[in-house]
C-alpha cells in the first residue's frame, strides 16, 4: 500500500512539474510583440514619440500606419518641426523615443543624447512657384529678380543651409521677402500666393501639385539632402524605439519613402 501512494505521489509531481514548464513559456510568449516580422527584434508594447523634420510629415504618417499594422502591440505618435527646433527640444529634456532629421550635421551635435544613426532615405531641393508657374521661373538665376517674390528657409534650418549652399554654388545672389522656421512654411507661402517662388524639397512640392509646380533643379547645381533616424537615449522604450529605427532601413519602409519621392539612403 505505501508503494502505490508513493508511486501516485511521483506521478503527480512530475505532472505539475510539467505544467509549470508550459505555464511558463506561455507566460513568456505573451510578453513578446507578435509583429516584428521585418526587423526581427522582439519589442514590448509601447508608445512611441517620434521627433520628425517637417518634410517627413505625409510620408511618416503613412509609415506610422504600416509599423503599427506590422506591429500591433506599438503606437507611434509623430511630433514635427525645423530639424533645428528638434534638436533644441532633445537638449532641453523633450519626453520621445527617437528622432530623424533632415541633415547630419543636425544630428551629429547630438551624439550625446541618440544612439548610433543611420540614414534612412535622401532627398534634393526643387523651385517651388505657383501652377501655372505665372512668374515663368525657369531656372535658380531667375530668383535673384527683384521683381520676383522668393521665400527661403532661415538659414539655421537643413533646407536653408541647401538652399543658400546651392545659391552660392552659382554665385546666385537672393533678397528673400521671408525667412522661414521650416520647409512647410516656404511651401506654404507659395501655396497662398504670398510668394512666386521658393526653394523646397522635391517631395515637399510633390505634396500639394494642386497649387504649386516644381521647377527641376539640374542635378549638377543641386544639393543631397540626408536623413538621419537614431534613437534617443532618454527613450523609456529603448527596445521598441531601435525597432522602429531599424525598420525604417527595411525594404518596406523604404518603398514607402521612394513612392513618396525619396531617394535610397
Amino acid at each position: 500500500m505505501s508503494l502505490v501512494i508513493t508511486r501516485r505521489r511521483s506521478a503527480a509531481a512530475v505532472l505539475s512539474a510539467a505544467l509549470l514548464v508550459s505555464l511558463a513559456a506561455c507566460g513568456s510568449d505573451s510578453k513578446k510583440d507578435s509583429g516584428s516580422k521585418s526587423t526581427g527584434a522582439t519589442v514590448t508594447k509601447a508608445d512611441l514619440t517620434v521627433l520628425a523634420a517637417s518634410s517627413l510629415t505625409d510620408v511618416f504618417k503613412t509609415a506610422g500606419a504600416a509599423y503599427e499594422k506590422e506591429h500591433p502591440g506599438v503606437k507611434v505618435k509623430f511630433s514635427f518641426a525645423g530639424s533645428q527646433e528638434l534638436a533644441a527640444q532633445v537638449k532641453q529634456g523633450a519626453p520621445a523615443d527617437a528622432l530623424v532629421t533632415a541633415d547630419t550635421k543636425t544630428m551629429d551635435g547630438l551624439t550625446s543624447d541618440t544612439g548610433t544613426p543611420t540614414v534612412i532615405a535622401k532627398n534634393r531641393l526643387v523651385i517651388a512657384v505657383g501652377k501655372g508657374n505665372p512668374e515663368k521661373v525657369a531656372s535658380l538665376k531667375d530668383l535673384a529678380d527683384t521683381k520676383l517674390k522668393v521665400v527661403l528657409a532661415a538659414p539655421e534650418v537643413p533646407v536653408g543651409k541647401y538652399s543658400k549652399k546651392v545659391l552660392d554654388a552659382q554665385k546666385i545672389t537672393v533678397k528673400p521677402v521671408s525667412q522661414e522656421p521650416n520647409v512647410r512654411a516656404v511651401l506654404s507661402k507659395v501655396e497662398l500666393g504670398e510668394a512666386d517662388a521658393g526653394l523646397v524639397y522635391k517631395t515637399d512640392a510633390s505634396t500639394a501639385t494642386d497649387k504649386v509646380d516644381a521647377i527641376t533643379i539640374p542635378d549638377a547645381q543641386n544639393a543631397v539632402a540626408s536623413y538621419p533616424a537614431a534613437t534617443l537615449k532618454t527613450s523609456k522604450h529603448a527596445d521598441a524605439a531601435a525597432a522602429f529605427v531599424k525598420w525604417l532601413s527595411t525594404p518596406e519602409a523604404q518603398k514607402i519613402l521612394q513612392d513618396a519621392g525619396f531617394q535610397q539612403p
